[in-house]
Parts: structure tokens; sequence; C-alpha cells
């Protein structure tokens, strides 16, 4: 097993991580405020079920590949921006009819659910970070393989994650339910502003 110190130590390294706001905040808390707290925790959940792939990558040394491949690096890259840019254009042109107290119906959580997988599975620099940042937790000589061990960290981390990013977007829905008249009238713009700048962001990104 991960001896406890090794535990304490990554669980407050990932807790810092987590709880400071980037790409994945900022995508998730746009969701809340422009479709609801339950969109913005599907979301999240979403975001974390595509860290698994990225997870499994890091722990079998897939994600090698991508260090090493200024293509494959690239392929990820751009396939990641355009679909950001898609859901940025997606949401300028979605009606804005849906009021904050409306509730979303399971299909269009579904779908949410679904894009906020692929914009992970999509963005490489996940999988560079899990590459780097869980092996710096491993005991190579411990009684559970490195693959194992990168395993269980990441699941950690996802856990963490999800609680983490789960308190962000029920604070951005608590915002937009405080400012129903302008969260109806205005919340596509700023998700379709928020999804074309982080796929902008991630076109310009480098290995």
């Amino acid at each position: 097993m991960i001896d406890t110190d090794t535990l304490t130590l990554f669980l407050l390294a990932a807790l810092i991580l987590l709880i400071t706001p980037g790409p994945a905040v900022i995508y998730i808390v746009a969701r809340s405020v422009s479709q609801g707290t339950l969109a913005g925790i599907v979301a999240a959940i979403g975001m974390h079920v595509g860290t698994l792939l990225h997870v499994a990558a890091a722990a079998y040394g897939v994600s090698q590949v991508m260090l090493a491949s200024a293509t494959a690096f690239n392929i990820a890259k751009y396939l990641g921006a355009a679909y950001l840019i898609f859901l940025g254009i997606k949401s300028f042109l979605s009606k804005s009819e849906v009021t904050a107290n409306k509730p979303v119906d399971s299909k269009h959580l579904f779908t949410i659910f679904r894009e906020s997988v692929v914009v992970n599975v999509l963005n490489p620099k996940t999988a560079l970070f899990f590459f780097a940042f869980l092996p710096q937790f491993v005991d190579p000589g411990g009684t559970l393989s490195v693959s194992m061990q990168m395993v269980v960290l990441g699941l950690l981390f996802i856990a963490v994650g999800i609680m983490s990013d789960g308190l962000y977007a029920v604070f951005a829905g608590r915002l937009r339910q405080r400012f129903k008249r302008a969260g109806m009238i205005y919340g596509k713009y700023v998700s379709g502003s928020v999804f074309t700048g982080l796929g902008l962001a991630t076109a310009l990104a480098r290995r």
C-alpha cells in the first residue's frame, strides 16, 4: 500500500492544485452560470470521468507518447480547441428563454455530461499534467506496482476534484439565482465567450 505520509502530502498538493481556479473551473462555473447548479455539477463529474482516461494513460505509459510526439500533442490540442469553440458557437446560438428556476431535463444533462467528458479527454495538457504529477508520489519499491499506485493516486485526485469543482458549481449556481434576470439574458453569452476563449487558449498552448 501507499504509506500515510505520502498520501497526506499527495492529498494536500492535489487540494491546492484543485482549488486554484484554472480552465476546468472556469468551464464548470460557466455551465452553472448559464444553465444552473445541476448543470455545473454534471459538468464537473463529466470532466473527471474524462480524467479517468488520462490517469490510465499516465499509469500505463501512453502519456509518454504525447510527451515525446509533437504531432500527437498538436492533433489532440487542435481537436480540443475546435470542440471548445464549437461549444462556444453552440451556446451563442442557443435559445435564451431558459430561466433560473426551470429544471434542466435529463436529456440535456446527459448532453452536458458527454460534452464535458470529451472536453477533458481532448485536453493534452491534462495528459501531460498527470504524467508529470503522479510519479512524484510513487514508491518504486512499494508493495503495489508503480502502475497501480498511479491509478490509486489518480482516483483519489478525481474524488477530491469532484468535491472541489462541485463546490464551485454550487457557488456559481447561487450567483445565477441571485441575479436571475441577468442570468436568463446574458448566461448564454457568458458561457459562449468562456468556451470560445478556452478553445483559443488551448489552440495556443505549447508542450
